[in-house]
């Protein structure tokens, strides 16, 4: 498999690169990637350094044609997995514009070069928001109507929507998943889990929106990986699969349990004002990959927390790289170093 990986210096596309590093050794990675602030090279040192000619980093954007075009042809792609997104819902408030740019106008052209090219799959990572809210009962299926509710949400929906056209237009192999909340190592500390967790080892205050009822259903990211592995080896063309992690949990239990985890009590605890749009109540209904795909999450929320922490302990120079902003240098040097 000759695999072209977009957005793979992102908290996701890191660890699926690893993934597939460790259980597809012959297989060719090949990583696009803009390096937005959320893009960090540093978190894979260890694989450009182990795979060697097996893994390609290139700089650049979803949205450039001829560059995209250049790579599928120039690397002979079999397929595609797209992870690239702008992805922070607080963000995408204040300015939806570069949401759209990337999440709607990037996954049209990586579609349409992908077409192009005669790419055999393509895989579009999608989320759990394009589902909008739901009650006290009842989960997401494949089939619920998309009723996004932030800029963020609205433009992963807009692409979605786009890969479905591609494949009842023109025949396409796509597949589009849709995953829950996502945690685990390299994830950038504007999310809540490391957000709350770099709070907790200073002994600051943390921030929790509105009253902290508002539930999530919780995935580690290793279980997502699989998934869309599953996806690209076994998926229907032209299916949508969801991906949860069974973990239903409201979002001041997750802050209590990083209390607990770093040895904090509830009292740096503060209830914020709520964000505008905050949707109540995510929950995934995944029989159909479970059904087509043989999915199921093997991690529980209390093992993958566990992980979580004894990750960003471990790998506290990667976590102060990225608060500083330090990890921007770096990269800095490695243009350099190879211009």
């Amino acid at each position: 498999m000759r695999l072209l990986v977009t957005g793979g210096c992102g908290f996701i596309g890191a660890n699926f690169l690893y993934a597939m590093r460790q259980r597809h050794p012959d297989w060719q990675l090949v990583n696009l990637d803009k390096l937005t602030y959320a893009g960090n090279l540093g978190s894979l040192r260890a694989l450009e350094a182990e795979a060697g000619s097996a893994y390609v980093f290139i700089h650049g954007d979803i949205c450039d044609r001829d560059l995209v075009s250049a790579l599928l042809a120039e690397h002979a792609v079999d397929a595609v997995v797209n992870f690239a997104a702008e992805s922070h819902v607080d963000r995408s408030i204040d300015d939806p514009a570069p949401f759209v740019v990337t999440n709607v106008l990037g996954a049209q052209n990586v579609l349409d070069c992908a077409r192009r090219a005669g790419i055999k799959r393509v895989v579009h990572v999608s989320t759990d928001e394009v589902y909008g809210s739901l009650g006290e009962t009842g989960q997401f299926h494949e089939n619920t109507p998309l009723a996004p509710n932030s800029p963020y949400s609205a433009s992963k929906a807009g692409a979605d929507l786009l890969a479905r056209a591609y494949h009842e237009t023109y025949g396409q192999d796509v597949v589009v998943t849709r995953c829950s909340n996502n945690y685990g190592p390299y994830q950038f500390p504007e999310k809540l889990i490391p957000l709350m967790y770099t709070k907790a080892i200073k002994g600051e205050p943390l921030p929790v929106y509105g009253d902290g009822q508002n539930v999530r259903d919780w995935i580690f990211v290793d279980d997502h990986c699989r998934g869309v592995e599953l996806a690209l080896l076994k998926g229907r063309p032209g299916a949508v699969y969801n991906f949860g992690g069974a973990a239903e949990m409201p979002n001041i239990e997750v802050v209590r349990t990083i209390l607990r985890l770093t040895g904090q009590n509830d009292s740096l605890i503060r209830f914020v004002t709520d964000r505008p749009g905050h949707d109540r109540r995510y929950a995934m209904n995944f029989d159909l990959a479970e059904r087509e795909l043989g999915f199921a999450p093997s991690v529980t929320f209390a093992e993958g927390m566990s992980r979580t922490i004894a990750w960003y302990q471990a790998n506290s120079v990667w976590l102060d790289e990225v608060q500083s902003g330090a990890y921007l240098k770096f990269m800095d040097r490695w243009y350099k170093e190879r211009s």
